[in-house]
């Protein structure tokens, strides 16, 4: 292979890394999370919506993922007894152990710190949702017009769901999954791009020393 081709070879391998970056992209949020059998699971309804049970401990995390399978889970003890232990029973309310994490520096939004992760027990009515047992112990909450969690605790100030490319300063949770038994498509279809040009490269270095 002539150095023209190793070139373009070099050149097509640089031009696909740079695309695998512009699309790395996730959004900065509060994700929702129930526990189950000493495990988070990401919650499959709303806190608007969700009624958790007397004893049910639930989680929020904020941060910068590119979707559920791929969001940080809350940090810190999640243990009811342990976060409930100062607040006692009461005949006609039910208690909600709540885990608050606001996330790390690095999927902060620009010039925002955010709090040190904390946990709170609200008392709240028998049929109480999530969203009112987070209202009783993390206000002031923000949300938006179509009623998605945007702040707790006031935190953070500005933003809600909004879109954050790898290359603006915000850390990604986890890297982009690929599909399980192979490589990505976005490899595959890369790879062959590759071929191509290295291919038309060497056609090319052929038919100018036959030329010549």
């Amino acid at each position: 292979m002539t150095r023209r081709a190793a070139a373009l070879l070099v050149t097509a391998f640089l031009l696909l890394a740079g695309a695998a970056q512009a699309h790395a992209t996730g959004y900065r949020y509060w994700s929702f999370w129930e526990r189950d059998g000493g495990r988070w699971a990401y919650a499959t309804e709303g806190p608007s919506t969700a009624r958790p049970a007397d004893g049910a401990v639930q989680g929020f995390r904020f941060a910068v993922s590119q979707d559920s399978a791929d969001a940080a889970q809350p940090r810190g003890t999640a243990d009811f007894d342990a976060i409930c232990a100062r607040t006692p029973a009461r005949e006609g309310s039910k208690r909600v152990a709540l885990v608050l994490d606001f996330g790390t520096a690095a999927d902060a939004p620009s010039g925002e710190t955010p709090p040190a992760p904390r946990t709170a027990c609200a008392r709240v009515a028998p049929d109480a949702t999530t969203a009112e047992a987070l209202a009783a112990v993390a206000k002031p909450l923000r949300y938006d017009t179509n009623a998605l969690l945007c702040a707790i605790s006031g935190y953070p100030q500005r933003g809600c769901g909004e879109q954050v490319s790898s290359d603006s300063g915000s850390r990604m949770t986890k890297p982009e999954k690929k599909s399980e038994g192979g490589p990505s498509v976005g490899l595959l279809a890369g790879g062959a791009v590759v071929v191509v040009l290295a291919g038309a490269a060497v056609w090319q270095a052929g038919r100018r020393r036959r030329d010549a």
